[in-house]
């Protein structure tokens, strides 16, 4: 009631013990701070603020036109309401590794549990499409120094993503996962990768927790959970599938709304007004007004007359 139970702290910590107890962690994309309640109530260990939401709700493409402020933004109102660690997609940290350490600082203090950072050149590229650079190690490495420097809180996790997979090979991605464990990152990311093999190649290749991206239309093929715990997968991302789903529904329902000039045709594909009511809390909120609004102010006697 009135935004998430327990602090940014508390999620950092349990997400930490979630990490050690080696089991894996599954966090959709959320598109907005309602979908993000959706993700908890669905009984998921986390949520995550993907770069392509938040570039694709401000109506642009995934190319590292956002800002570390925007995604910040999002980032607090996700984390607002949800009592899940929030992981975020920090992109190639928004600039220089200075700007790295702005953008780490302003994520804490959105309520992140920690941010995964990439290695590629700014400004980035979808890590599913072609056409990728890629920074040199030392200087990965250094966006990863300037991270750890920067934070508060070192519970706040520090991820390091590769794309070379589909730029170097899969030998060189795997040499860059261990380089970046050395520079400090406390998790790797392995960005498109292509077959559970190619899971197990990182899994082996490196001693702390490993990410993998479960994305549509991407070059990874969509294993499930089981088959991704099997592989020693720690987290998974879902990070558009919710956008995807609202987006497709969006554009059938305008277009039958335009077709059949009313949307009564609609109405039993929607959220009712009694569920939405019941995510947001509607009735706690009342509760809590009435709680505070339940006297009658005094009145008559003016002021003490002066002395």
């Amino acid at each position: 009631m009135l935004g998430a139970e327990g602090s940014a702290v508390d999620r950092r910590h349990r997400l930490a013990a979630a990490l050690a107890s080696g089991r894996l962690l599954r966090f959709p994309g959320a598109l907005n701070a309602l979908s993000a309640l959706l993700v908890e109530r669905a009984g998921f260990e986390g949520v995550y603020v993907s770069g392509a939401v938040v570039s694709a709700s401000l109506g642009l493409p995934d190319i590292g036109l956002t800002t570390s402020s925007e995604v910040a933004a999002f980032t607090r109102q996700v984390s607002s309401v949800s009592r899940l660690p929030c992981l975020v997609d920090a992109d190639t940290g928004f600039g220089e590794p200075m700007n790295v350490a702005r953008t780490v600082q302003l994520l804490e203090e959105a309520g992140a549990a920690g941010c995964h950072l990439e290695d590629q050149v700014l400004p980035k590229r979808c890590g599913h499409l072609s056409g990728k650079s890629l920074v040199p190690v030392v200087d990965m490495g250094r966006r990863l120094a300037a991270a750890r420097a920067a934070r508060r809180d070192e519970r706040f996790l520090l991820c390091a993503r590769t794309d070379a997979r589909s730029v170097e090979g899969l030998e060189a991605a795997l040499d860059r996962a261990r380089a970046y464990v050395d520079a400090g990152a406390e998790m790797i990311f392995a960005e498109a990768v292509e077959s559970a093999a190619e899971i197990e190649a990182f899994r082996r290749a490196v001693a702390v927790p490993l990410l993998v991206n479960m994305t549509e239309f991407g070059r990874s093929p969509l294993l499930d959970a089981t088959a991704l715990a099997s592989l020693g997968v720690n987290v998974v991302l879902y990070p558009v599938t919710l956008l995807r789903l609202a987006m497709g529904a969006i554009e059938q329902g305008l277009a039958r709304l335009a077709a059949e000039g009313t949307q009564a045709g609609l109405v039993p594909a929607m959220q009712t007004r009694a569920r939405l009511y019941e995510v947001v809390d509607y009735a706690a909120y009342n509760v809590f007004d009435d709680a505070l609004f339940n006297f009658d102010m005094p009145t008559g006697g003016g002021a003490r007359p002066a002395s």
